[in-house]
């Protein structure tokens, strides 16, 4: 199914990447951001990329025949559980089985960590410790920060984080990266190819902020939750430069696993 074009117009040797869209975007990210995707572009592209978006929410997903042509995936965060069944979601577990088997780069934030863990063989659902709305400290492993010395990964490192769901079992031969006070597996990895992220680090504290109170009005989270993350973005600072290294250095192969 076709995706839409966000960069040049793909040219010989030019590296290519796909987001997978998985959410319903507001008027607000679109007006102010251009949309997640210009979001994530923003976190993660470099000049002379090209990079497609697929609207999988849609049933938008790249050609099994095009899948070739891309360098990797990003798997968008998402109102949906990623233990759904959609027929959308049954569509990208399908799809994600596939890329797994052709060992593409995959990415997955927040939603798309969860259902890369599904697709996978693990198990997500509703977070035993509930709503985690703000700005969380995660705790990378040891070997992790062994692992990522060339991208100087802290070991206490914050991330915006907006989600009532989480992995529960790790896929077969997937190893825990990372974990927070609330959520055990923050982070994951399948082999060099797959790597899963809970937290957003394509956020600001403006389209959190947005989230947050959007979420209130329809009164799909309590007011508790809504004080409980502004007063998080008030005690510490998300170390986006942090996440944007870690983030594009799976992506792009600069890590030696």
């Amino acid at each position: 199914m076709g995706g839409e074009n966000g960069g040049e117009v793909g040219k010989k040797g030019r590296r290519k990447f796909a987001v997978l869209l998985c959410a319903e975007e507001s008027e607000y990210v679109k007006k102010v951001y251009g949309g997640y995707f210009k979001v994530f572009v923003g976190l993660l592209g470099e000049e002379g990329e090209t990079w497609d978006v697929y609207r999988a929410a849609r049933r938008e997903l790249p050609c099994m025949e095009d899948v070739g042509t891309y360098d990797g995936f990003v798997i968008t965060g998402s109102c949906n559980d990623a233990h759904g069944d959609d027929q959308w979601i049954n569509d990208l577990v399908s799809f994600l089985k596939a890329l797994d088997s052709l060992k593409k780069k995959v990415l997955g934030v927040c939603f798309g960590h969860q259902i890369l863990s599904r697709a996978l063989g693990g198990k997500t659902g509703r977070a035993k410790k509930g709503w985690d709305i703000g700005v969380t400290c995660i705790h990378p492993s040891h070997s992790t920060i062994k692992l990522l010395a060339s991208l100087r990964i802290p070991s206490h490192l914050p991330v915006i984080e907006f989600h009532r769901d989480e992995v529960w079992q790790l896929p077969p031969h997937a190893e825990v990266m990372a974990c927070s006070e609330k959520t055990g597996v923050e982070m994951f990895r399948c082999g060099d190819h797959i790597m899963g992220i809970q937290g957003h680090p394509e956020y600001n504290k403006d389209i959190l902020l947005h989230l947050v109170d959007r979420l209130l009005q329809r009164n799909l989270i309590q007011t508790c939750h809504a004080e409980a993350a502004k007063a998080s973005l008030d005690a510490q600072e998300p170390d986006q430069e942090a996440w944007k290294r870690l983030c594009k250095g799976f992506l792009k192969g600069h890590i030696s696993w």
